[in-house]
């Protein structure tokens, strides 16, 4: 296991951790960690992965954009759809384990997981009205989907930090842990998944999503 910005643990049982360790920058995202965050959901699914869980190091999952690149072109890099798709194209178990507040471009990848569990005290915000970016389509479509299209407003429109409570309720995050329990909470969630045959889990998986919004159909 080689550690950088992102690296990825391999469980003897089919589930891969994949790990946003830049806590000193609060897991800001550059394009080369976008890039190894796709190549990472490739791994995923060459291993016939049962279940995979997305978390990070520190005290935030991620700050969104690393703002030192985003005005030279990362904010509209078609790197942000990508990732998001790699992440929703899983034929397997997704399990974001929010380890702390997921803002901007981070919460793509949160909002293309089939389950969402955050830290006690994560926040959610995407702060594209005052930044003069516009959010990634699918990142709206899937907030519209969660939340319902007035909360969605609130968020991308009038730039609204929506604390664990309201974010639980709203059905961003589907339960929230102490912080120290976050990664045993993501493993329990997988463990119906680990003990099941990898196709018998992509195909509950693919019902699920097809019950779900249009985007979900495509995934």
């Amino acid at each position: 296991m080689t550690r950088g910005p992102v690296w990825i643990h391999h469980y003897s049982d089919g589930v891969v951790k994949v790990v946003l360790d830049r806590p000193e920058k609060a897991n800001a995202l550059s394009a080369t960690m976008l890039e190894a965050l796709i190549a990472a959901m490739d791994e995923v699914a060459q291993a016939g992965a049962r279940a995979m869980i997305l978390t990070g190091t520190g005290k935030v999952f991620s700050a969104g954009a690393d703002l030192a690149h985003a005005a030279g072109g990362l904010a509209v890099s078609p790197l942000w759809e990508r990732l998001s798709g790699a992440v929703a194209a899983l034929p397997c178990l997704t399990v974001a384990a929010l380890n702390g507040t997921v803002a901007g471009g981070g919460c793509g990848m949160a909002l293309a997981c089939d389950i969402r569990i955050a830290a006690a005290g994560a926040q959610i915000f995407y702060p594209v009205m005052k930044l003069g970016f516009l959010p990634q389509p699918s990142d709206v479509v899937r907030l519209v989907d969660l939340a319902g299209r007035s909360r969605a407003a609130m968020i991308l429109s009038a730039g609204q930090r929506i604390g664990t409570d309201e974010a639980l309720a709203w059905g961003l995050f589907d339960r929230v842990v102490a912080p120290e329990a976050l990664m045993d909470a993501a493993l329990s969630l997988c463990a119906g998944a680990r003990a099941a045959a990898p196709d018998h889990v992509a195909a509950i998986t693919r019902m699920v999503r097809a019950a779900g919004a249009p985007l979900d159909a495509t995934r």
